[in-house]
This record gives structure tokens, sequence and C-alpha cells, in this order.
């Protein structure tokens, strides 16, 4: 098969196209013949080896963690799935090796989930990372009918999918964003507050009494996520441990196929947009990693591996 690899921690001129050996299929596995994947940050995160204090890695590395496409074989005693399936997959592996960017790649059956009809494959690989990671900060924040929630990076892939989930769920959403986007979140129902100085004093004029909730999706907000929370209020961060510090938590999104059905299922009777900037063949995973590294992305980027998807 054709895969995207690196031999070595470093940056995106490590990546080279090369033919590796097709995946072996053990029990409780499927192997997918990938159509698409989808890039996220954690990606060149990993190649440049911003996770080795946390993750093995077995070069070579073929990166991705994000996968949808057609089950192509079923491991031992793996009924829920037949070859022929359309699934999608956060496919996070406890080592760091065997990814997405490649024609083949094997998941756990519980990590898939079916792709339901009018889902195409580019928003289904979209959608595993940011939209698990979404769910899991709402759920770990409980937020529920009523509250007020300040989501930091609001516009962001994972921002703009617990944006709507929250908004969904009957909070009060407050988001912070460049202005550029501030049509993006109303659109959504969401207030939206530009970052960048003095965020905290915008925050109090749109929240006077204080938020009951913040997810901070993007890091170095710390102190104006205190100074605008309520007593007794919740945090929850994907970027920055030291929340917990102030009893907070820190979140690490674990591959979930039952939940990730469910997204699934809210994306196909068009409750939830999932935004995707561009799509990149295959052999071009460097250029992708470049334009999400710089931030200049308006949505997920995309990596067509079998244009049948």
């Amino acid at each position: 098969m054709r895969a995207m690899t690196y031999d070595r921690y470093g940056d995106d001129d490590e990546l080279r196209m090369v033919e590796r050996p097709d995946p072996k299929v053990g029990p409780a596995e499927v192997r997918v013949r990938v159509t698409r994947a989808s890039v996220n940050p954690v990606d060149w995160k990993v190649m440049s080896g911003g996770l080795d204090p946390l993750m093995d890695a077995r070069f070579p590395v073929v990166p991705g963690w994000d996968v949808a496409g057609v089950v192509d074989a079923v491991g031992p005693d793996t009924p829920e799935f037949v070859p022929g399936d359309r699934v999608a997959a956060y496919a996070r592996k406890q080592v760091v090796s065997a990814g997405t960017f490649a024609e083949y790649v094997t998941v756990r059956v519980d990590d898939v989930a079916a792709v339901p009809d009018g889902v195409g494959d580019d928003v289904a690989a979209a959608l595993p990372l940011t939209g698990l990671t979404a769910l899991r900060v709402l759920e770990t924040l409980a937020v529920t009918k009523g509250d007020t929630l300040l989501v930091h990076a609001a516009s962001g892939g994972v921002g703009h999918l617990a944006c709507q989930l929250a908004v969904a769920a009957g909070a009060t959403v407050i988001g912070t964003a460049s202005p550029a986007n501030h049509d993006k979140l109303a659109a959504i129902g969401v207030t939206p507050v530009a970052h960048g100085d003095g965020l905290a004093e915008r925050l109090a004029e749109v929240a006077p009494d204080g938020v009951d909730a913040v997810a901070d999706l993007v890091g170095g907000v710390l102190d104006v996520s205190l100074a605008v929370l309520r007593d007794g209020g919740r945090l929850a961060s994907v970027a920055d441990p030291g929340v917990e510090e102030h009893g907070g938590r820190w979140v690490w999104v674990r591959p979930d196929g039952q939940r990730l059905g469910g997204l699934l299922d809210e994306v196909a009777e068009g409750r939830l947009t999932v935004d995707i900037d561009r799509t990149f063949p295959l052999e071009r995973v460097a250029e992708a990693f470049a334009l999400s590294r710089e931030g200049g992305a308006q949505g997920k980027l995309v990596i067509e591996v079998d244009s049948a998807g």
C-alpha cells in the first residue's frame, strides 16, 4: 500500500511517500480501505517529537488519527461490521506508528462508527477527533440548559462543534475569536468576543455576572478564565494542564465509536455542521501540515487517499 511516513522526529521535510505492507487484521479489529483522512494539529506536533514524553513511537511512522473509508476485512470475533461497510474512526493507537495517511489502516472495532447515508467521506473524516474532543469537554463540564459557557477559540475545529452542541443543549454560549470569524459564531447562536489584549474587560461587559463554565481550547488564557468564572464554576482545558491546580480538568480525548456514531447521526440530521477548508491529495500532506501550523485554514483540512470515496 502507499503510505506517507517519516523515519525520525522532525519537520515536514521528513515526510516521504513509500510502499508499505498491507496491515494484518487482528481479533476485534477491522481493516479500513481509506478514502479520506484529515489533519489535526496534533499530527505535526507528534512528528516534531512533542508527544514523545507521553507516547512511544515505532519508526517509520505513518501519521494521521482521523479516518473515513470502507471496511476491507474483519478480524476474528468481529461481528459488528462486514466488508463494504462505510465507517469512520478516531484511530489513535497507544503506540505512534500505523496511522491513517495510508491506503489501509486497522482500527479497534470499539473505536469504529458506521457512517450514515447522506454524510460524505470528507465530513466523516473531518469529524472524529474534533467532534469527540468537543463532546468530551462538554461532558466534563456537565454543560446543561441554563448554563452560561465561555469557549476560548470558538471558531476553530473543536470550538465550532462545541459551540453548536452547547447551544443545542440549551446553554448560553460566549465564544472568543478573531473579528473575521464573529459572523460565523453569531450564525450558530453564539455571542462572539474578540480575543487578545483586553479580553477580560470585554468578557465582563457581555457577562457581568460571570460564567458557569469555561472550555479552554487554545491555552494561555488561564488568568482570564479564572477572572470570569463564577464561584463554584467548572473549568476544562485541552491545552493547559495547569487548570488542574485550580480545580479544573485537563481533557485528553479517547477513541469512542459509539459516541462518534452519535455525532455522525447529528450531522446526518442536519443538527451539526463540520467546516472543511480544502482537500489535499495524499502526496501533499506536507503542504497540509504547513497550512495547519500557520493557522491559515478556515475549517478542517482533508486528505484524499482514494478518489473512489
